[in-house]
């Protein structure tokens, strides 16, 4: 049977489970404008009978045998290796994935489930000291219930790596995906936890508008809040998280720089930086959106990028064989325009693309840029390469850190050099030889300055962290005497 059968999820949500909805929203295909199919919108209202639901189906799957637990998580990666081809479709359609980017996303849940499957027989406590005749531990109990707010970009990666940890360590789930990703990221998470046995009530699906955003922060059951998204909403939710004290990680933007070392492999370095500008429309917050080259390089390696950009083609990813699928919607594909053609007013080159291209936008290469224009200030969120040029290292990383974000850097060149950089500048993940955009399961995963509140995300000690809370216990082996 298709784990997608429309017949399960159209016009319904997912909360307890499947629960027919007053409202209904499109779920489009953004290459084609197809209708693909009709997903049920949560409200306020629902957002808070799920919260309370919620609350009292934790207790139970938090006192659920670490076994259990287990074995759900490792049947949820089992199914996703099943039905791996029907998931890729909808990330494809839905989502405007090329093909391998796809199956890469449907890879890395897996490997998130498995890697997950080992959190509940983690240690999760020490035995301390203490000056008194007693013994000291501190362990850690799950956090309770946890709202998780996912983006459209990679919507079944980016829901899950929040979403699986959680479950794992005892936690019940608010799932609220974007809207326009609200199949392949929250309908498939739904269906394989509940093929996989996850008992009734622990997971709830609520895509929903802003209200629905605000409900799944505010509703007093929920205590940790896993938000990854832009760096302006994430800053809202931080805001409306701390005066409710509540826990809220953040995984934001980025603005992430490739640093091309002088005597770098052009010809290597340049498919590195088209492959970290151009994966799935530059519309990862890894995305390489600075291309910072040594002046002995630079041309060189402008041409190389400008060539491998033109020979990038842009189409429907589910009928043709493209590099480059579509944007999100229409208004992110006129924001990215609206970007690269103030930057070019301004005085910077298209080297290359610099077009909008049916619903996509052509890879575009940008050269001739000072650092106060749009394109290499902000972060795009679409397939575009600025290029810009340094002199020696303290520069370089004078150009790294010379921006609000710091998520990922790609260092390019001889190893030495390169490690001496990597200790200069402020970022969460560097990356030596290779491009910017990389994830794995089990590595730590996060940004500091305005890119997060630091890697929440992969790995067990990241996770025991986010989705747990420290309870201090001691015992005695008598009643303790005491002066009143």
């Amino acid at each position: 049977m298709a784990l997608l059968d429309n017949g399960v999820w159209s016009k319904r949500f997912f909360s307890g489970g499947w629960t027919d909805s007053a409202l209904d929203h499109p779920v489009v295909e953004p290459a084609t404008g197809d209708l693909l199919g009709t997903v049920g919108l949560a409200t306020a209202e629902d957002v808070n009978r799920a919260a309370a639901r919620a609350a009292e189906a934790q207790r139970d799957w938090a006192a659920a045998s670490p076994q259990r637990r287990a074995a759900v998580l490792r049947r949820a990666g089992e199914l996703f290796t099943e039905h791996a081809a029907e998931i890729e479709d909808w990330l494809v359609r839905e989502a405007g994935s090329v093909r391998a980017k796809a199956g890469f996303e449907v890879g890395l849940a897996l490997g998130e489930c498995f890697e997950c499957a080992a959190l509940p027989t983690h240690p999760q406590g020490e035995v301390l000291t203490s000056e008194d005749a007693r013994w000291s531990l501190s362990r850690r109990r799950p956090a309770g219930v946890v709202s998780v707010i996912a983006p459209f970009n990679f919507p079944l990666i980016l829901g899950l790596r929040s979403v699986a940890p959680a479950l794992a360590l005892g936690n019940a789930v608010l799932l609220k995906p974007d809207p326009r990703t609200a199949v392949s990221g929250g309908v498939v998470i739904a269906r394989v936890f509940e093929e996989a046995g996850l008992p009734p009530g622990v997971l709830h699906l609520l895509p929903g508008d802003a209200s629905v955003g605000q409900a799944v922060i505010e509703a007093p059951e929920v205590r940790v809040v896993s938000f990854t998204g832009s760096t302006p909403v994430g800053r809202a939710i931080g805001e409306q998280a701390g005066r409710l004290l509540k826990r809220v990680h953040l995984e934001l933007g980025g603005n992430n720089a490739l640093v091309v070392l002088p005597g770098a492999d052009v010809p290597k370095a340049a498919s590195a930086g088209a492959f970290g500008s151009y994966l799935h429309q530059g519309q990862i917050c890894m995305t390489t959106g600075r291309h910072i080259v040594h002046e002995s390089l630079l041309e060189e390696y402008t041409a190389a990028l400008a060539a491998k950009a033109e020979a990038l083609p842009v189409g429907d990813p589910a009928r043709e064989d493209v590099a480059l699928g579509p944007l999100i919607d229409r208004r992110q594909l006129e924001r990215v325009h609206a970007i690269v053609t103030e930057s070019v007013a301004a005085g910077a080159t298209v080297a290359a693309g610099g077009e909008i291209s049916g619903s996509g936008y052509r890879a575009t290469v940008l050269s001739g840029l000072s650092t106060d224009m749009p394109a290499w200030r902000e972060e795009i969120f679409g397939p575009v390469a600025p290029v810009i040029g340094f002199s020696t290292v303290e520069e370089a990383a004078r150009i790294v850190n010379d921006c609000e974000y710091g998520l990922s850097v790609g260092i390019l060149g001889d190893v030495g050099t390169a490690m001496k950089l990597a200790d200069r500048i402020d970022s969460g993940k560097v990356h030596i030889n290779e491009q910017t955009v990389s994830d794995e399961p089990n590595a730590p995963f996060g940004g500091v300055k305005a890119s997060g509140t630091g890697s929440r995300f992969g790995g067990a000690a990241a996770n025991i962290d986010a989705f747990t809370e420290t309870q201090w216990v001691t015992v005695r082996p008598d009643i303790a005497d005491y002066p009143f």
